[in-house]
């Protein structure tokens, strides 16, 4: 068993940011629990990686969507691993490009369950006992849509916007307990197979190729950020940063 006092959870551990900080923090000690919703095969090759490297980790598979799924998680790897020091909330919540009429309520609904419900969930099981050990971070991976609404993003903007504020409320509550509560505003393409290679199908390597090297968000870079947020001395902590590729111009206006 891994050192019980060295646990990081990542919910929403796809091949892209929550894979790369599931790495990362193997690589720095950590036993790492990966959760996502789908994709078994994938989730397995990814223990396997951090395990012929030498790092230490568990698999499983979550819905975060639905009612106590989260908490159930939180409650077995505390039982059965160690104390969670730290944990990445790393769920989307993009429901598509729809216009208000083409909203349906269970729709809407779902975004926010996955944007703000969810991190809710995960810091009302969690933050109690980082409150107890009188330490803990919790890194939640944001969109530009949490800063920025654009017509058709009604779900996934609302859902951001709530994160956002859900971050600096638990930021306002926990600090004094010796708890790091950092929000990542991802405001860029990220080099993820399972997320924009999905979206753009075909199309993913000529996009990256339009934008040039260290054009797109490379994941692994982003996952060193987010390991040194999650060491961050108390007397300078980071509440919230934005990431961006070098380019100057905003990725949504580039033609």
């Amino acid at each position: 068993m891994a050192d019980p006092k060295k646990v990081f959870l990542v919910i929403g551990a796809g091949a892209g940011i929550g894979g790369h900080v599931g790495k990362r923090f193997a690589a720095g000690g950590y036993h790492v629990v990966l959760a996502r919703r789908s994709g078994a095969e994938g989730l397995q090759n990814l223990v396997a990686e951090i395990e012929d490297a030498g790092g230490s980790a568990t698999g499983t598979l979550l819905d975060a969507s639905e009612d106590g799924t989260i908490e159930a998680l939180v409650e077995q790897v505390e039982g059965e691993i160690g104390p969670i020091s730290g944990a990445l909330y790393n769920l989307g919540a993009q429901i598509g490009n729809r216009a208000l009429g083409d909203t349906p309520h269970r729709t809407f609904e779902l975004g926010w369950r996955l944007g703000t419900f969810g991190l809710f969930r995960l810091a009302h099981a969690l933050m109690p006992r980082m409150v107890e050990r009188g330490s803990g971070s919790l890194i939640v991976t944001s969109a530009t849509a949490a800063v920025r609404g654009n017509a058709g993003q009604h779900s996934h903007a609302a859902a951001m916007g709530g994160r956002r504020m859900l971050c600096q409320t638990l930021n306002a509550e926990f600090a004094s307990n010796g708890i790091h509560v950092a929000h990542v505003v991802i405001d860029g393409p990220v080099d993820a197979p399972d997320t924009l290679g999905k979206m753009l199908g075909e199309k993913f390597e000529a996009f990256k190729d339009h934008k040039g090297e260290d054009g797109v968000l490379s994941p692994a870079a982003v996952a060193e950020t987010y390991w040194h947020l999650a060491h961050q001395p108390r007397s300078a902590w980071t509440h919230e940063l934005d990431l961006r590729p070098w380019t100057d111009v905003p990725w949504w206006n580039d033609n």
